[in-house]
């Protein structure tokens, strides 16, 4: 803490009251708030590292993103390395975010959830002060101005790159924005996939993507691009059937956000894996 913030906390604990921020009128966003009382418990905002931290911390890979009409789907892999080793198989990379919007990350794993767990704070508190939610470009907005705290973490090879979708309420459809580093904003359309594999996913996902997909389809085709993305990247873990791991599915819709049941998406992982006997390469868009 701040030798400013170590002497405001002191006075507080002899006369028990609670800072003047915590009473003021103050912004609606959390991350301000949090910027001027505590800056250093922001994302970014520690002490740098010495040298650089090199392939020692885990990273998650994957996401990939489908839009249909009335929502979008999000699905991640479960894989994190650290280098050349699995640092874990059962990592959760895509989370809810409000009811209408999902969050899924790509990067330093554990820079990662804190942001998440941070944007979820943020969005909460905005609509408990001004009674109601970001619109989807706001949360947007919001979710960019907080990769680019990270910075300097990221110049130092800790970089967080997050996907995000929502709900749009007023257009009545799905929406999918990507980020860089620096914390530009980019809307995509019908699709998109970000980390170590995306490059392979997105091939899946352009010949697999139709514009009249239901939200079982677009599952689908979430995990077929996932597991093509595992088959070339070594950092994207594909379906484990003999542990039950499988990619982490969500939907949000007009109904809001809802995650995918283990059983429900390891149906449709296996189904992939049995076609995969048959057609390793996995379906062919046709040709006319």
């Amino acid at each position: 803490m701040t030798e400013e913030g170590s002497r405001v906390a002191a006075h507080d604990s002899q006369t028990g009251r609670l800072p003047g921020l915590f009473s003021s009128p103050g912004t609606s966003s959390f991350t301000e708030f949090l910027g001027a009382y505590s800056p250093e418990t922001l994302p970014g905002r520690g002490a740098l590292p010495a040298s650089s931290p090199g392939d020692d911390i885990p990273h998650g890979t994957t996401i990939v993103a489908v839009g249909f009409p009335g929502g979008v789907v999000m699905a991640g892999d479960r894989r994190a390395t650290a280098g050349n080793v699995i640092a874990q198989r059962d990592i959760e990379k895509v989370f809810r975010a409000d009811e209408f919007s999902a969050i899924a990350i790509a990067g330093t794993a554990g820079i990662g959830i804190e942001m998440v767990r941070l944007f979820q704070v943020e969005l909460e508190h905005y609509e408990k002060r001004e009674g109601r939610t970001l619109s989807v470009e706001g949360k947007a907005n919001r979710l960019a101005t907080m990769v680019r705290q990270n910075l300097g973490m990221a110049m130092q090879g800790l970089a967080v790159v997050p996907l995000f979708a929502g709900y749009d309420e007023e257009r009545d459809t799905g929406r999918i924005f990507s980020y860089d580093p620096a914390g530009g904003r980019y809307e995509e359309r019908d699709f998109y996939s970000i980390g170590s594999g995306s490059v392979f996913a997105r091939g899946s996902l352009k010949k697999l993507y139709r514009s009249d997909l239901s939200v079982d389809d677009a599952a689908l085709v979430c995990v077929q691009a996932l597991y093509d993305a595992a088959d070339d990247d070594s950092a994207t873990g594909g379906p484990d059937l003999a542990r039950g791991i499988f990619p982490v599915v969500a939907a949000v819709t007009s109904d809001g956000y809802r995650r995918l049941a283990d059983d429900e998406v390891g149906a449709v992982a296996r189904s992939v894996v049995e076609e995969r006997y048959d057609s390793p390469g996995g379906p062919t868009a046709p040709l006319r």
